[in-house]
């Protein structure tokens, strides 16, 4: 029995269940396999599985990791990104979803235009106000908006965030649905940054995200971790 491929098919169907369960089509649904914890020896599964989208959330060490399977797979960054690792993972990463700072987010295009690549990003918000996690605070979303604005490389496409850890995905629901509302409200259709997308839901609480209107979750741990697939 291929452990991997039973738990992708019964994660891919439950997620297309949330997302008509909310009016919306399948496949407005991207799922994130985050193999941070799996050997790279399951890249090759995953791409023999149709899997797209592959989420690590460390730049040491992901040029190794990568290598051989760098244009493989859609390769989002998920982790908190230092400034001084940016020139590293530009070259590495497609997306990231953690861009929790103006500063960071102009560092990051302005080493993208010296690189020539154009890096999509996720501003993290911190909807739920934990002093232990990163993110820019919902009041100050707007200046950060009128700054992607004018970005000459890299290109801001949704909101991203982390609601607090719980056994119940029930309580993350009013921090999706925050999320949901900022990106209506400061990033319709036709504003100067669309925020289209939104990255937000994990393992714990995936289909509670997506029927808030999550369009990216980012899910490993019951997925790739060693011994969930022995």
């Amino acid at each position: 029995m291929n452990r991997l491929a039973d738990r992708l098919a019964a994660t891919r169907h439950a997620l297309d269940r949330a997302a008509r369960a909310s009016d919306r089509a399948a496949e407005s649904v991207r799922l994130v396999v985050v193999t941070k914890s799996a050997p790279p020896s399951v890249f090759a599964e995953l791409a023999e599985l149709g899997v797209a989208d592959l989420g690590e959330n460390r730049v040491q060490g992901a040029a190794e990791r990568l290598a051989g399977w760098r244009t493989a797979f859609r390769w989002h960054f998920i982790g908190s990104l230092q400034a001084n690792k940016v020139r590293k993972a530009l070259p590495l990463f497609d997306v990231f979803h953690g861009v929790d700072s103006i500063e960071l987010m102009q560092r990051i295009d302005r080493v993208a235009g010296e690189l020539g690549v154009a890096p999509e990003l996720f501003l993290q918000v911190n909807v739920s106000g934990e002093a232990s996690k990163h993110g820019l605070a919902p009041e100050s979303l707007p200046a950060a908006l009128e700054a992607a604005a004018v970005l000459q490389h890299a290109r801001v496409r949704g909101l991203m965030t982390m609601a607090p850890r719980s056994d119940d995905p029930e309580l993350a629901r009013p921090h999706f649905a925050a999320l949901a509302a900022l990106a209506r409200r400061l990033g319709p259709p036709g504003a100067a940054v669309e925020l289209s997308e939104l990255s937000m839901g994990m393992s714990q609480d995936h289909l509670v995200a997506v029927q808030e209107g999550a369009t990216l979750v980012r899910i490993g741990r019951h997925l790739t971790e060693p011994s969930s697939l022995a």
